[in-house]
């Protein structure tokens, strides 16, 4: 299986041969599987204080006095410490020693990231995304990229590439969340666009990181969540030369 290669300029200049990796089967169950307990796997413990609520001088009355046995504040009436008073405690609160993470097997995890690494190259999968894309599928240009220090280089390049258009969909994609999140420090909901795969990072990542909905990572660092936001695989990816040599050689052992 091979892919056209393309200089800083967008031009076809070779062809390389692509890994094996690219031939694998499309595995939507599984890639669903290894984002999700990626996702799991990094949530933070969360709950209340343990005596939340219950900082309080209430105590029931007892039987006999014509009211309801719900503990009551000294000197008053009022109804306090309980789920149903105002500022008592929850009854059901989420509790910090739970185990929210996931267990996935490793084989299925390998297999998830090759079959979304495979997914890269469907026409189909990527423009079911919504990507805006006007190249064949998969993306391969030169090492040269991975000399870019320069936000404005890596425009020029996505110009000239015809893959500019998906950044400014990412960027006018953006839009406030709804419900209370909104309040809670995550406003706004963004896309994802373009995600860049290179051998190393020799200054490429600064550049590139703040350009709407760009990813940038190299290949140690592939995962199925990466490859595949919201469990969907099919993300429009470029490749760079040294990328694809790493990773032919890299073991499946190594793409966890």
């Amino acid at each position: 299986m091979k892919a056209n290669v393309i200089d800083l300029l967008g031009n076809i200049v070779g062809e390389v041969d692509l890994p094996s990796v690219f031939e694998e089967d499309y595995r939507p169950d599984l890639i669903k599987r290894a984002v999700l307990a990626s996702q799991a796997n990094r949530l933070q413990p969360y709950g209340p204080h343990f005596y939340a609520g219950m900082n309080t001088s209430a105590r029931s009355w007892g039987p006999g006095h014509g009211v309801s046995r719900v503990p009551r504040v000294l000197n008053g009436r009022r109804a306090a410490g309980i789920p149903m008073a105002v500022g008592g405690r929850r009854s059901h609160a989420p509790q910090p020693t739970a185990d929210l993470t996931e267990k996935i097997n490793i084989k299925e995890k390998r297999k998830a990231i090759r079959s979304a690494i495979a997914a890269t190259a469907i026409n189909e999968l990527v423009s079911a995304r919504g990507h805006r894309f006007s190249r064949e599928l998969p993306i391969v240009v030169q090492s040269a990229l991975e000399d870019l220090t320069k936000t404005a280089e890596v425009k020029s390049f996505l110009e000239a590439a015809g893959l500019w258009s998906d950044v400014v969909r990412a960027k006018l994609g953006k839009n406030v969340r709804a419900g209370k999140g909104k309040f809670r420090g995550r406003r706004y909901k963004n896309r994802k666009s373009i995600l860049i795969v290179t051998g190393q990072d020799r200054g490429l990542g600064k550049a590139s990181r703040n350009l709407p909905g760009v990813d940038f990572v190299t290949i140690e660092g592939l995962n199925a969540e990466l490859l595949a936001p919201g469990t969907r695989g099919g993300r429009l990816t470029i490749w760079t030369e040294s990328s694809l040599q790493r990773l032919s050689k890299i073991s499946a052992k190594e793409l966890v």
